[in-house]
This record gives C-alpha cells, sequence and structure tokens, in this order.
C-alpha cells in the first residue's frame, strides 16, 4: 500500500499499476482454472506459464529483480517445449452468437468503440497516460456488456479471457519482450557498435547518404526486434544521432518519418506478433504467414515514399 499512498508517485504510474494487477488476476485466472481442466493436454505447463506470468505482472513492482527474471525463464521453459496449449473450446455456438446479436443490434459497436474514445479522452483533457485511458475504456465497455444483457457476469469476462489467452498462447509476451529487449540493447552498447561499423560505409558529413541507411535501417532492425519503438532507440543511438541529427536535421520530422519506416518493418516480421500471428491465430485463417506476405509490396512502396520524403523535409 505504501505505493498507492505515496504522494511523490503520480496518480497516472498508480492507475496504470492497477490495470497491471487487474491483467494479473486475469492471467492467474486462466492458469488456475487449467489445473481444474480433466482432459487438457498440457495442463501443467500451460498453468506454470500462465501463474508465473500473473506473478510478474501483478506484483512485479514490488518483488526482486532477480525473482522476476527467473519468473520469465520459468515462462519460457512451457513455451519452448510446446506445453502451452488451449484448454477445451467452450465458446459459443453460431446460434447462439446469432441470437445475442440479435437481441443487442448495433449497440454493440458502442462497447467496441470505448477503447479508443478514453484514450484519446485521456490523451486530449488529462495528463495521465492515454494506455490508462485503454484500461479505463475497457473497464467502461465491460459494463455496458453486463446493462446489455444479464448473462453478461464477472466470470464470462474472466472465461472469455481465457480463452482469448488460450488461442492466443505464449505469443501475447512476445510484445513486452521485444519492447524490453530495445532497452537491453541500448544499455548494452549496441547502438554504439552500430555507429562503428556504419561510419565506415557513410561518407563524412554526407546527410543524404545517412538518412537512406536510417532509414533502412529502421525496417531491417524492426524485423529483427518485432517492434519499431524498440528498434528506434537503438538506430538512432547508432544511425540517425551521428549521422543524420548532429548534421542539422530537424529532430522531430526525421524523427516521426523513421518511426515510420519502421512500421514497414513490422508489416513484414513474425517477431510482430500482435499484428501478424495473434490476428491468423484469433481468426483461424489459413497459411499462418500470408497477413505478411500480403504486406511486403505494400510495405515497400510506404517505405520509398518516406525514404523521398524525409529527404524533402530534412
Amino acid at each position: 500500500m505504501q505505493f498507492f499512498m505515496d504522494p511523490k508517485v503520480l496518480l497516472g504510474a498508480k492507475l496504470l499499476e492497477c490495470l497491471y494487477i487487474l491483467m494479473g488476476i486475469i492471467a492467474g485466472y486462466a492458469g488456475v482454472k487449467t489445473l481444474f481442466e480433466k482432459e487438457h493436454k498440457a495442463k501443467i505447463g500451460t498453468a506454470v506459464f500462465w501463474i508465473s506470468l500473473a506473478v510478474v505482472l501483478a506484483f512485479g513492482r514490488w518483488i526482486p529483480k532477480m525473482v522476476n527474471g527467473i519468473l520469465v525463464v520459468v515462462m519460457a521453459i512451457p513455451a519452448v517445449l510446446r506445453q502451452v496449449k488451449p484448454g477445451a473450446d467452450r465458446s459459443a455456438t453460431k446460434a447462439e452468437t446469432k441470437a445475442k446479436a440479435d437481441k443487442i443490434g448495433y449497440k454493440i459497436f458502442v462497447p467496441t468503440l470505448m477503447m479508443g474514445t478514453f484514450a484519446i479522452l485521456f490523451a486530449v483533457f488529462t495528463k495521465i497516460s492515454p494506455l490508462v485511458g485503454v484500461g479505463v475504456g475497457v473497464i467502461v465497455a465491460a459494463i455496458l456488456l453486463m446493462v446489455f444483457s444479464r448473462d453478461n457476469k464477472p466470470t464470462t469476462f474472466l472465461d472469455d479471457s481465457k480463452r482469448l489467452l488460450d488461442t492466443v498462447g505464449p505469443l501475447s509476451m512476445l510484445p513486452m519482450l521485444l519492447a524490453a529487449l530495445g532497452a537491453i540493447f541500448t544499455a548494452a552498447g549496441v547502438g554504439q557498435v552500430i555507429a562503428s561499423l556504419v561510419g565506415k560505409v557513410i561518407p563524412q558529413g554526407n546527410m543524404t547518404v545517412g538518412i537512406i541507411v536510417f532509414a533502412i535501417a529502421m525496417p531491417l532492425f524492426t524485423m529483427i526486434m518485432g517492434n519499431a519503438f524498440a528498434a528506434i532507440t537503438v538506430i538512432t543511438v547508432g544511425i540517425g544521432g551521428p549521422f543524420v541529427l548532429a548534421l542539422g536535421a530537424d529532430p522531430t520530422v526525421i524523427g516521426m518519418l523513421a518511426l515510420t519506416c519502421g512500421y514497414c518493418g513490422t508489416l513484414c516480421t513474425p517477431m510482430a506478433a500482435n499484428f501478424n500471428i495473434v490476428p491468423v491465430a484469433i481468426l483461424d485463417m489459413k497459411g499462418r504467414y500470408n497477413v505478411i506476405k500480403n504486406q511486403l509490396v505494400p510495405a515497400g512502396i510506404i517505405l520509398a515514399f518516406q525514404i523521398c520524403y524525409m529527404l524533402i523535409a530534412k
């Protein structure tokens, strides 16, 4: 309670921590319920994964860093051994879904809009992170759904959350781990290593070549890391800073366009699981990498445009 009572801690940080605790409860529910599923093919490994994740999410701030690291390794073991599997599918039938849809009608889109609406409201009218706004929007959406139908109870949302986690599996952790990887790479000095290597290729003082290399490196590194936000930290330290910004380029323009270049890499990699793999799993689409294949050409066109725009707007 000391954290939540500390006046030095901002309200936004406290609310965000509450959301992490809520996510921990959901993950813990998935793990504990898995233990009681008699027909589950890998209930021990699955339960270990979700319960370990629950502890990290809910109590990670307060437990030692070493313990957090050990729990992440523990999570990885059943995932690597492919012992994190979905339980029995207890989702609603098509007839039940249609009946509910006919009853609720177009009002069903109101809860869907709550996440985006509250994210914008928090971003524009408060100093609290829009990420908190997304969480508040989810809670408001759940309340609205309970108002729309008495069949929607707290356990309904927990069970559906478990079903979604079962569907996505360990890939649900990939965005968080990749974001952390960017910070680790930066702290380890990867940016300086890249700078020393690129310095042998880019002519001294040539901003045009620097911009092109910076723009191309962003999607390539994003494809490796799966996250443009993680990539831009390392690539800006290694290339953008010394070979573009140091020569007088506008940091706001260059940073914005470089991040967009990174997004082109997001379209082309399975490492960006939340964009390219998770939707395939949720929608049960044919061809695990078909989404990526269809995005390769648009990504190339967008990247070429961004490079030209960066050269003009520098």
